[in-house]
């Protein structure tokens, strides 16, 4: 099947190629304040189905992911491979696609890039959580990983956060500087983040964001972090240290995105913590109570609900053009 190249300033054009999006025309459909609302809407839609996502081990240590999801309008799964392999090429970690059917006629209405939707719905997600749950959301943001999520979150934080100073830290010092190349093009102050621990203690937004096969921060947080931990989604991969988790726990607040993490969340079950003791982000934002005082981590396992709220939300876009109030486009010059 041959994919369009289409313009992400015009994402209806693709109607003709039966609804088959690029990873460019995906993001059009998805933009950062529009994509974090309808994940909050999808916490709140009771007709929301959601099954335990499948998870199929592959050889050389990969995964063949199939998430579906419904509410009363829309059905979609995303189907995606990740390869951990492919981070030391130039091929993606993640592939596959998100199909998106009409409930009522059956009908396919449209593929979309599953990478991209993952990058965007994981990123807008974590958006979502330091919205309404970080003490300082707008502060100093420190990004561990320098990859795709990395690129992902500096976006929605600077659009939805209205964060204007960014620290990157990653193995790679090609990726810190790309990334930090495109942080400067959006008008941001970016550093590198040479010395984590003096990097932790001056930013009180950190999100880690790795392959998450060892731990990349261990460092007692400010008393007004926010730490978004999206790296690992496995009882076995891990980014931050078990001492760090405990000592939210106990002096802070933990969060969890979804009543899946007591099976995935590699961070807090290497720690010895009570997962299920957790709230989930659904049950945070119900509760409507004050920002907390003391550190808070936001654990994001990943959910099919994120996806289906992405799709709900790229099926209303190619129906509707972007209106004046919705996200300006991220370009640079």
């Amino acid at each position: 099947m041959q994919v369009m190249s289409v313009p992400p300033t015009a994402p209806s054009a693709v109607h003709a190629m039966q609804g088959l999006f690029t990873p460019q025309a995906t993001e059009a459909l998805l933009p950062w304040k529009a994509l974090a609302a309808e994940l909050e809407a999808v916490l709140q839609d009771g007709s929301v189905q959601v099954p335990p996502r499948i998870v199929m081990p592959l050889p050389q240590g990969g995964s063949l992911f199939c998430m579906p999801a419904s509410d009363a309008q829309v059905a979609m799964t995303k189907l995606i491979t990740f390869t951990p392999g492919n981070a030391a090429t130039a091929r993606p970690t993640i592939q596959g696609d998100v199909t998106i059917f009409d409930i009522a006629t059956g009908q396919r209405q449209l593929i979309i890039d599953g990478p991209t939707v993952t990058a965007r719905r994981t990123a807008a997600v974590s958006l979502l959580a330091a919205l309404h749950h970080a003490p300082n959301p707008s502060g100093p943001l420190l990004i561990i990983g320098a990859g795709v999520q990395g690129k992902s979150h500096l976006e929605a934080f600077a659009v939805g956060a209205g964060t204007r100073e960014v620290w990157v830290a990653s193995r790679s010092l090609d990726s810190v500087r790309h990334l930090l190349d495109h942080a400067h093009a959006l008008g941001l102050q970016a550093y590198a983040a040479t010395d984590l621990a003096q990097a932790a203690a001056h930013c009180p937004n950190i999100v880690t964001c790795t392959s998450a096969q060892a731990v990349v921060l261990q460092h007692a947080p400010r008393a007004d972090a926010f730490i978004a931990a999206v790296g690992a989604f496995t009882p076995q991969m891990v980014e931050l240290a078990p001492s760090l988790c405990q000592h939210i726990a106990r002096q802070g607040q933990v969060i969890v995105d979804t009543a899946e993490a007591v099976h995935e969340a590699g961070d807090l079950l290497q720690a010895g913590l009570d997962v299920q003791s957790f709230p989930t982000l659904a049950q945070s934002l119900a509760r409507q109570r004050p920002r907390p005082a003391g550190p808070v981590l936001f654990k994001s396992c990943g959910w099919g609900g994120w996806d289906l709220a992405a799709a709900r939300l790229a099926a209303r876009m190619h129906r509707q053009p972007l209106h004046a109030n919705d996200d300006p486009p991220l370009q640079e010059p």
